[in-house]
């Protein structure tokens, strides 16, 4: 909505880009609190933490590049993020390769580290998506019936109840009602970050929070593609590549949780 925050001596600063930085220091500050009341090494966790953003940031760059070529006009456009454009399952892909690693070579607790992760990106991403919501990146379908075509928020009597129009130089089409996604998605992320931080201090194994955050989001995901824009279906199927990723996150949450349950009895027997 507003691509550009501000301008010094001729350097734009970029909403996107100051959102996304604002998420991962709320991530990083939540990740070291949550590691010290676990008794992790908190300088451990702090090298995981960043190994899992750089390589997150470079999956969800290439995953969006990869999947809008026709937003690519140059090598700049394949770096230039602070323009918006970060795909979540590949950031997610990129970071749980990072994590992994440091987890692996700080032999740090996995399950652990996987529900501090969890509430971490959780808030991080619902920060992000206002970034996209400043850039018009991941922008929904055309919202029917309204005519209204000014650059803003605007109500409506029709689910979800509002819809945005995108001034001229977003990612978005411009003055066209379209769904509001990003927002949608916002919304529904802060609420499973509050969720997941009631679960997490009545957690009865290691593991049970992350195997929650990705049966929520699986489910919130899958919702929102129905919604989205940028994505076609696989006509086969008629379901979005992020809808089938998202059915299978619900079914490795469940797979999860009763592994890990089962496993928690054992040693307990």
């Amino acid at each position: 909505m507003f691509p550009v925050l501000f301008e010094f001596f001729g350097i734009k600063v970029y909403t996107y880009g100051v959102l996304i930085a604002l998420g991962a220091l709320l991530a990083y500050t939540l990740s070291i609190k949550l590691s010290k009341r676990e008794g992790l090494n908190t300088a451990h966790v702090e090298n995981t933490f960043f190994i899992a953003l750089m390589l997150g940031v470079v999956g969800g760059r290439l995953a969006y590049v990869i999947e809008h070529p026709e937003q690519v006009k140059g090598i700049v456009d394949i770096i230039s993020i602070w323009n918006g454009g970060m795909d979540f399952f590949g950031g997610l892909f990129g970071g749980v390769l990072g994590a992994l690693f440091g987890v692996w070579f700080y032999k740090l607790p996995v399950w652990k580290i996987a529900d501090i992760s969890s509430i971490s990106l959780s808030l991080a991403h619902a920060i992000g998506r206002l970034g996209c919501t400043s850039a018009g990146c991941c922008y929904g379908k055309p919202f029917p019936g309204e005519a209204v075509a000014s650059p803003g928020i605007h109500f409506s009597d029709k689910f979800p109840f509002f819809y945005v129009v995108f001034p001229e130089g977003a990612v978005a089409p411009p003055y066209m009602p379209l769904y509001p996604t990003q927002l949608m998605e916002f919304i529904g992320l802060m609420l499973i970050f509050l969720m997941l931080l009631f679960f997490y201090r009545r957690k009865p194994f290691d593991g049970f929070v992350f195997s929650i955050y990705m049966f929520l989001y699986g489910l919130l995901r899958f919702f929102l593609e129905f919604y989205r824009g940028v994505t076609p279906p696989i006509e086969a199927i008629g379901l979005t590549w992020n809808q089938v990723v998202s059915i299978l996150m619900v079914i490795s949450s469940f797979l999860l949780f009763f592994t890990l349950r089962k496993s928690k009895r054992e040693i307990r027997a």
